[in-house]
């Protein structure tokens, strides 16, 4: 056999690449190995981490499901069933103002009173292409029978809500009405008799007829001649609204086009006539649904916000403490030769599975939570759809946000142990935990503490909608801090519990304060949640009832009245006021009229639009109904169109004193330079203005009083009211309390609602993150607890232990969450009522309840097993 020659052979061109191809799915070979292996190894810990991240893609999903309803809402269509076509004024306003070094930015805020339409529009609408009538709709409250509320039109009107006649026939002169099938009973039908009150005392008038319609909603109508409407409308030359019904075969677009071009630069609102068609005529028929949205909208942003915050806090929390248990076997992996990338795949890899299947259960649970916040809502009459995508698309959100962030909040956990160099590793892998925070970490919470001390000393500074941003933005950097800095915390912690701790707990107590002082990290750990959830639900809590207080104390104060009348929700004539005075008994009487104004102001160079409730008051009879405390100038110069009296806050923040003008926006759009005439104290009760209410009235949908009322000469005038009532049904006589002369009421359901979404949700989902972050604690500290066995250590010792540990948790993270929420509810308190921040006992009980509850569940059940073997 010949022999062979054996040579070197050069590798290929392509073999260095396959060989790099080959290293790196060895690699990640060897990272799915350990994350595989981790996770069977520690399905503990990560059942911890599970939980907390399931948790939080639910309560993201569930927050993505009411916002996306909410943008998805409109108002129903049901006056204008039968129009094809509404053309309406602007409801709109706006402010364009330049910021600092910046474009001109423009605000645009709703206004809640009709902006009316110029009655010419009417013939220019009809003689559009395409359209085959336009009617003119006003409407007017009436009040029928006993006081029930129902809406006045005239009967060319019914046809834009598709009403038919099923008796009778129409109206033809100024006594006789056409009723609808819900008041038909009462009336007797077609020749009977009905009681209507309008603006005025009540008469009667003849039903010529029954209208009925396959709509259903709304309040009842009646329906009077076209000229007797006019006249009872009170504005002659301008119409609510002119609907329109088209000729056959026309085009939703091409009546909305013709219209535009008919009535395009005529008068109809800051931004001329707007033409609505389909769904968007329901925003014809109430006014403000969109203004509320948008309102709801921002509130729940700001919710969904500290929802955000809360949830990164809680999965950077969970995350970290669990790779931070894990760091000695990290250090030896690291020790033995495996590479900084295979660990830090490795712990990648085991965070994304875990987060991803936790998103899949909390995806399912984002859709019955969102379900119901969004039924907690009372947005009527503004119905929240929920299209089949959406719940899909809300869960989907939920489980994006939690995947995209586990995974590097892991890698960032891991890193001082995988940066390590093998032999440094091995001696970390001995060493314990080191428990200082790096300085990096260390800086960071410093200057959090700093920025928040100085936006809670910059709320003392503003005032209004500025100083609650501003604590807002205290509360946010204070609790971020806190979580920075837990170490530290704990340390200084431990230095003032801990000999209390020794001394109270024997044995037990000696064991719980050297495993705390021996671990600063893990009890920084444990707090971070605890101070979390009392700072939350602290500030939440705490800054509404403050205000609620504040307000309550200053209608109470300002009320000289004795007694209040109330009407239907129709409101009460204006005429009422000038009868109620004329009785012999009563020493004074006004009307308050309500409705908004709009100011428009900068706001750190921002141009802002808010809207502000007002009172429209008689101001001879002022002084005797209520004492709205004036520092400065006359109440009773409260007279004519031109004149305010403005509350101090505002007056100062405005820069205006008595003499002075503002420039104001009344309900309606209507741009007015007002006089200031009065500076009062009681604005948090009364509102930030008060106008004449001449100056209200011509401004206003309809100019009825909300309540009137009366001071008493002597004794209880209640019976001589009554009588002075007479002519006008509907109306009822009670003592006065401070919630009839509020400015807003004391709580309403849709602020319950924000309550228990931004409390109940979000603090409970702060609990769960108490109760994962300490189970995950203890379950790491399974080890500690059998070496604690084995010196001696009875259970009972290490049950007494672990309820002191919590008492430990629980007292230390209830006064630093308390402390965190007291700086910025401070600012906020002094500067919003100028006194102390106000939280009920009672809710305070059952949170520090809650609380102590959660670290309970979490320190000391999982522990329970914990030992169970003998000393050996």
């Amino acid at each position: 056999m010949s022999g062979t020659k054996t040579r070197d052979r050069k590798p290929r061109t392509g073999d260095g690449a396959v060989a790099g191809a080959d290293v790196r799915a060895g690699m990640r070979r060897a990272s799915a190995f350990l994350a595989r292996r981790s996770l069977d190894t520690h399905r503990r810990a990560w059942a911890a981490v599970f939980a907390a991240t399931a948790a939080t893609t639910a309560l993201l999903g569930a927050f993505a499901l009411v916002l996306g309803s909410l943008l998805l809402a409109g108002p129903p269509v049901e006056r204008y069933a039968g129009a094809d076509a509404v053309v309406v004024a602007d409801q709109r306003v706006t402010y364009t103002a330049k910021p600092w070094g910046s474009e001109p930015r423009t605000a645009t805020a709703h206004l809640p009173e009709r902006v009316r339409l110029d009655r010419s529009l009417l013939a220019r609408a009809a003689a559009a292409e395409g359209v085959a009538r336009a009617v003119a709709d006003d409407s007017v409250p009436v009040v029928a029978g006993h006081g029930a509320s129902a809406v006045g039109r005239s009967w060319p009107a019914a046809a834009l809500t598709r009403y038919e006649l099923t008796g009778g026939r129409a109206p033809r002169s100024a006594s006789e009405v056409v009723v609808d099938s819900a008041l038909a009973a009462e009336s007797g039908g077609p020749g009977g008799r009905v009681t209507l009150q309008v603006d005025g005392a009540a008469r009667r008038y003849t039903v010529s007829g029954v209208a009925g319609t396959g709509h259903r909603g709304g309040a009842p109508a009646v329906f009077f001649t076209e000229a007797r409407l006019t006249r009872l409308a009170g504005h002659p030359g301008t119409v609510d609204a002119i609907g329109v019904l088209a000729e056959r075969g026309v085009s939703e677009a091409a009546l909305r086009a013709s219209l535009g071009d008919a009535v395009a630069g005529r008068d109809g609102g800051e931004r001329g006539p707007r033409v609505l068609t389909g769904a968007g005529r329901g925003e014809a028929e109430q006014l403000d649904a969109l203004g509320a949205r948008g309102d709801l909208l921002t509130m729940l942003a700001s919710i969904a916000a500290t929802v955000v915050m809360v949830a990164l806090l809680v999965i950077a929390t969970t995350l970290s403490q669990a790779v931070h248990q894990r760091s000695g076997e990290l250090a030896l992996l690291r020790a033995v030769g495996a590479t900084p990338r295979q660990l830090r795949s490795a712990v990648g890899r085991e965070a994304g599975r875990v987060a991803g299947a936790a998103a899949l259960p909390g995806a399912a649970v984002a859709v019955p939570l969102g379900l119901l916040m969004r039924s907690l809502l009372t947005t009527d009459p503004l119905p929240l759809p929920v299209p089949v995508w959406l719940p899909l698309a809300a869960g989907v959100v939920g489980a994006l946000i939690v995947a995209l962030v586990a995974r590097p909040v892991a890698l960032l956990a891991a890193r001082s142990i995988t940066r390590l160099r093998p032999a440094v590793a091995l001696s970390a892998a001995r060493a314990p935990e080191p428990d200082e925070p790096g300085r990096p970490r260390t800086v960071a919470g410093v200057l959090l503490v700093v920025a928040g001390l100085g936006s809670a000393g910059a709320a003392t500074a503003q005032g209004g909608q500025a100083a609650a941003l501003a604590a807002s933005a205290a509360a946010t950097s204070l609790i971020i801090a806190v979580a920075l800095l837990g170490p530290w915390i704990a340390r200084i912690s431990m230095r003032v519990l801990g000999a209390p701790l020794r001394r109270a707990g024997g044995v037990a107590g000696f064991l719980a304060a050297r495993s705390a002082a021996a671990h600063h990290r893990r009890l920084g750990a444990a707090l971070t949640p605890v101070v979390l959830v009392v700072a939350f639900v602290c500030v939440q809590l705490a800054a509404g009832s403050t205000l609620e207080r504040a307000a309550d104390r200053q209608a109470s104060d300002a009320l000289r009245a004795d007694l209040v009348v109330t009407g239907p929700a129709a409101g009460i004539p204006s005429e009422v006021a000038d009868a109620v005075r004329g009785a012999p008994e009563v020493s004074a009487a006004t009307g308050l009229l309500r409705s908004s104004v709009v100011l428009a102001h900068r706001e750190t160079g921002d141009p802002k639009l808010d809207r502000y409730p007002v009172l429209g008051v008689t101001a001879d009879q002022l002084s005797g109904t209520l004492d709205a405390r004036v520092t400065a100038g006359d109440p009773a110069r409260l007279t004519g169109r031109g004149t305010v009296a403005v509350g101090r806050d505002r007056a100062d923040e405005l820069g205006a004193g008595v003499g002075d003008t503002v420039r104001l926006r009344l309900g309606d759009g209507a741009r007015v330079r007002l006089r200031v005439v009065a500076v009062y104290e009681r604005s948090l009760g009364l509102g930030e203005f008060m106008l004449p209410r001449e100056t209200l009235a011509a401004h206003v949908s309809a100019p009825r009083d909300r309540q009137v009322l009366v001071r008493s000469k002597d004794g209880d005038a209640a019976s001589a009211v009554r009588r002075a009532l007479a002519p006008y049904p509907g109306l009822d006589v009670r003592p006065a309390t401070a919630d009839d002369v509020r400015i807003s009421p004391s709580s309403s359901d849709q602020d319950d609602a924000l309550t228990v979404i931004g409390v109940g949700v979000i603090g409970g989902f702060a609990l769960l993150a108490v109760v994962s972050t300490l189970t995950l604690i203890t379950v790491g500290r399974r080890p500690e607890f059998r070496l604690l066995r084995l010196v001696g250590a009875g259970r009972g010792q290490l049950l007494r232990m672990r309820v002191l540990e919590t008492a430990l948790v629980t007292v230390a993270g209830l006064a630093i969450g308390t402390a965190v929420a007291a700086i910025p509810l401070l600012a906020f308190a002094l500067t919003a009522t100028g006194s102390l921040p106000y939280l009920p006992p009672v809710q305070y009980g059952v949170l520090a309840l809650a609380v102590t509850l959660a670290a309970a569940a979490g320190t000391v059940l999982p522990g329970a097993g914990s030992g169970a073997g003998r000393t050996g």
